[in-house]
């Protein structure tokens, strides 16, 4: 007579306990069964987790080098002979070694002939893998198609053409366009990068200002692929030497755990 009260009761309690109570012991089955099946659908789901964990390849490179150190002074002076800040212009970033950018700006004043202007400016953008997401590779491919589409794609550009570029990273594309401001005419030219885990983007603008000659898109290119070559070599140099040299397998050791979300700085354009 009391057993099917006190299994009431049970019953009762086990309702109105919160609902981490109810995996519990105390409010499982008689028979127990019910527990059986919670461990079993429990150890199923971490060696699912566990195995998507260890099948994410772990990110080759975990640092930036600081955007405005990845050009030499020789190059600086050529690009950028007349710069404002001899050191450049770091943008901000909630996180060094996830993202950074530096511009440098440059007017030659040759008085009543006008002047020749230069900006140039180096975005760096790592990813790490994420057993959600994917490895870092990946989404910096993904990132590097984006940001190619987007230079392709700029508002009111002129001309626009784009062409792979070799020996840049793991791959590289060249886009040049032609812009009209109300300063002048622009020659733009963007160098997008992808080197493992990290996409680096370049863009140097130039145009001849009050009267002074229109640089050559052919001379400003070679400049550009110049630079994003070295800002390339500058994130491998950062990462150490054989273990996080593009191609040497380094990308194939496993993850377990989950990166930060990389945000997507925006790469400030020159005033319009």
């Amino acid at each position: 007579m009391h057993r099917p009260a006190q299994r009431l009761i049970r019953i009762l309690a086990c309702a109105a306990a919160v609902p981490v109570i109810l995996a519990a012991s105390g409010c499982s089955s008689d028979s127990g069964s019910g527990d059986d099946g919670a461990k079993e659908s429990g150890a199923k789901a971490s060696a699912s987790a566990g195995d998507a964990a260890a099948s994410v390849k772990a990110a080759a490179f975990d640092s930036l080098p600081e955007p405005c150190e990845v050009l030499t002074k020789k190059t600086l002076d050529e690009l950028v002979p007349k710069r404002e800040d001899k050191s450049g212009k770091e943008g901000k970033s909630d996180d060094t070694s996830l993202r950074g950018t530096c511009s440098w700006t440059s007017l030659d004043n040759n008085g009543v002939k006008g002047s020749q202007f230069r900006w140039l400016n180096v975005s760096l953008l790592r990813f790490e893998s994420d057993a959600a997401r994917g490895s870092g590779d990946k989404l910096a491919q993904a990132y590097f198609d984006k940001q190619v589409k987007e230079a392709q794609g700029t508002q009111d550009a002129k001309n626009v053409k784009s062409a792979p570029v070799q020996g840049v990273g793991d791959e590289a594309t060249a886009v040049r366009y032609d812009l009209k401001k109300k300063e002048g005419s622009f020659k733009q030219q963007t160098v997008v990068a992808r080197v493992e885990n990290v996409v680096v983007t370049l863009d140097y603008d130039g145009a001849g200002l009050a009267g002074e000659k229109t640089p050559s898109a052919t001379e400003l290119m070679k400049d550009a692929q110049k630079a994003a070559k070295q800002a390339v070599e500058a994130v491998v140099a950062a990462n150490g030497t054989s273990s996080a040299k593009p191609g040497d397998g380094s990308s194939d050791k496993a993850t377990s755990g989950t990166s930060k979300e990389s945000a997507t700085p925006e790469a400030s354009k020159s005033s319009s």
